[in-house]
């Protein structure tokens, strides 16, 4: 066991499978371990290279193995596939992870802390309230419509069919009794969301970081603490650009021969973190395009305006806000006019 130096370890619920090699790259370790044998097991071990899928209880066991001494990576899953020989299964895996951990072009995802995780699972179970009452709010919708009743767009304006819900004068019975199921459910997710929405709030005034990102036009509470929870080391990225294509809100390439072909945006990476960019993107640029602020970055998304569709221009400005929050979270600073740089090469032709 001493003379272990790397080991890849593909985690499951239950089973653990091991691959351990030396420094000649000898392998040296096969072998599968149950949950309850793995804390003693890298206990007792001499500390090493450990190399892990970042995947659902990854970040536990990165932090239990860093208490025992060892240095551990987490590696994206897509990643690791180029070292997979051949057929799948637990011991493959496991050697692949090995073989990735140790190039050194390798990209590793930061372990988060207890903390950051919380709040990610605050955003998480507010998203999913959110699809329900979406969904309960269709279904109301939809079924009073068949009687011919519509009420105004837009989420508050429901409260106008729970009324007429508990009115008997205008829904019968048998309405009643299979419409109040999904008006109370609604009332009460709404009441969630709102407790979700206050943890979320003291999240953020508790994140220094956090704050210096809701000064961001496009940024509120919401988004800041989604940023500084899920991008805990900024300068693992090279710049502005390379966090914007992380978060897949720069074209897709298929360029050859010295010829530039730009497509559709690519949708890669945090598809949460950028739905929430892309949304703050269009509040911003409705507010942009409605009033009369002389900023640096009101006036490029006016200009930008009169050449493309709306919809183009709050993409590109969701690229840009990326870029000015690696800025200041990357350099510790504030935010200013100064972050906004020009960035009309994200605009496809």
């Amino acid at each position: 066991m001493e003379e272990i130096t790397t080991i890849g370890v593909d985690i499951a619920k239950n089973v653990f499978q091991l691959h351990g090699i030396n420094a000649e790259g000898q392998v040296v370790l096969r072998k599968a371990l149950r949950r309850g044998q793995m804390q003693p097991f890298f206990e007792a071990l001499s500390p090493c290279l450990i190399g892990m899928e970042a995947c659902a209880t990854a970040h536990h066991w990165a932090r239990t193995l860093i208490a025992s001494g060892h240095d551990v990576r987490l590696i994206p899953p897509n990643y690791i596939k180029p070292y997979l020989r051949r057929q799948k299964n637990d011991a493959a895996d496991a050697a692949a992870i090995c073989e990735a951990v140790t190039r050194p072009s390798m990209r590793f995802v930061p372990v988060k802390t207890e903390d950051q995780q919380a709040t990610l699972m605050l955003h998480s179970a507010r998203e999913l309230l959110i699809s329900q009452r979406t969904a309960l709010i269709n279904a109301l919708r939809g079924h009073f419509a068949e009687l011919g009743i519509v009420a105004p767009q837009g989420a508050r304006n429901v409260r106008q069919l729970i009324a007429i819900l508990e009115d008997e004068r205008y829904s019968p019975q048998a309405v009643r009794t299979a419409l109040a199921p999904l008006a109370t459910v609604l009332i009460e997710i709404e009441g969630q969301i709102t407790k979700l929405d206050k943890a979320l709030l003291a999240a953020h005034r508790n994140n220094d970081v956090s704050i210096r990102l809701a000064t961001v036009p496009g940024i509120g509470p919401v988004i800041a603490t989604c940023l500084s929870a899920s991008v805990s080391e900024p300068k693992l990225f090279e710049g502005g650009r390379e966090f914007a294509a992380w978060l897949g809100l720069v074209p897709r390439q298929h360029s050859t021969g010295g010829k530039p072909r730009l497509g559709s945006i690519s949708k890669m990476g945090n598809r949460h973190l950028r739905k929430l960019l892309v949304v703050g993107a269009y509040a911003a640029l409705y507010r942009m395009k409605k009033g009369t602020a002389d900023t640096p970055l009101a006036n490029w998304a006016r200009g930008l305006l009169s050449k493309k569709p709306f919809k183009l221009v709050a993409v590109a400005l969701a690229n840009k806000i990326a870029r000015i929050v690696w800025a200041i979270m990357a350099r510790n600073v504030n935010f200013q006019s100064e972050h906004v740089s020009r960035c009309s090469d994200l605009i496809p032709a």
